[in-house]
């Protein structure tokens, strides 16, 4: 059996490429599974993700000897307080892009994932005192004009995409700020979201609420939202502990690229002449963002 010590930075970094490429595949195909359960409510679908999510990275976090985190975590009232926080924005985001799938808003909540990277550089500069670099504060204000004119010229405020983008970067900061491992941490937002997610399954009344009447293909569909939130997850812890962060962020862009094309020649979404616009300044945008990143990695390196 191999040691670490066999593996060249070269290979480590192919590895961490084929993780980053999957994390952001899964993502960008998720979507899929989602339409596959429409004649399931979008709560009804949060609910499981959120109770078969916390089953799965339960087993996770005993098979990667993760319980000394997830232990010391929870010791510490003012992780827990932020943690709850945090698990109460990620599940707003989660139901959210459930409902905005089933509802044939995919291409607006692809909109919201191409924004999410011009959100966190903006965050970044109004919380932690980032400076903006100059064509940081280009693209910023490429990708504004797009929202503005959106909302200005033809009276359609991307809600979805705007909320999407801002939850999951605000998501994101508060993660940040708090000393705990991704999977620990996931875990304990989950468990801490498990009793509402239980409360609610037993007092709904739906027709696919109930898993003894359910056919075995749709039940199998939704436990399976545990692995459709994990999987990608691991994936990206994976692809993040072998390659520079700044590598990790070029490829971000294939989860909103692949929900698109999913939305537009899939899913046959309207894409019209204001939203060609929007999105045409979003994707300039992010080309000089994505620009300035690869520039800034380059001069590290020298």
């Amino acid at each position: 059996m191999l040691s670490r010590s066999h593996f060249t930075p070269t290979s480590t970094a192919q590895s961490g490429a084929l993780f980053a490429i999957a994390a952001y595949f899964m993502w960008g195909l998720a979507p899929m599974y989602f339409k596959a359960l429409l004649e399931v409510p979008a709560l009804e679908i949060l609910m499981h993700r959120v109770v078969w999510s916390a089953v799965v990275l339960g087993v996770l976090i005993v098979v990667f000897t993760q319980s000394g985190k997830v232990i010391q975590a929870c010791r510490s009232p003012k992780i827990l307080g932020t943690l709850v926080v945090s698990g109460l924005i990620l599940g707003f985001n989660w139901g959210l892009f459930i409902w905005a799938v089933n509802n044939d808003h995919l291409l607006e909540a692809s909109l919201g994932y191409y924004i999410n990277p011009l959100f966190n550089v903006l965050f970044g500069f109004v919380f932690l005192g980032e400076r903006f670099r100059r064509l940081q504060k280009i693209a910023v204000a490429m990708a504004v004009t797009g929202v503005t004119i959106l909302m200005l010229t033809f009276g359609d405020v991307p809600f979805i995409a705007l909320a999407l983008a801002a939850s999951f970067s605000i998501y994101g900061l508060i993660r940040k700020q708090i000393p705990v491992d991704s999977m620990p941490g996931l875990f304990i937002e989950t468990v801490l979201m498990l009793p509402f997610a239980l409360l609610y399954w037993l007092i709904i009344d739906s027709s696919t609420s109930n898993f003894a009447v359910n056919s075995f293909e749709l039940n199998t569909l939704l436990i399976l939202a545990g692995v459709v939130t994990t999987a990608p997850l691991l994936c990206f812890t994976a692809a993040a502990r072998r390659i520079r962060y700044s590598t990790l962020g070029f490829f971000q862009y294939i989860g909103p690229s692949l929900m698109f094309v999913l939305a537009v020649f899939l899913y046959q979404e309207p894409f019209t002449l204001d939203r060609m616009v929007t999105f045409a300044l979003v994707w300039s945008a992010l080309g000089v963002f994505a620009y300035d990143a690869w520039r800034d990695s380059r001069s590290h390196k020298n």
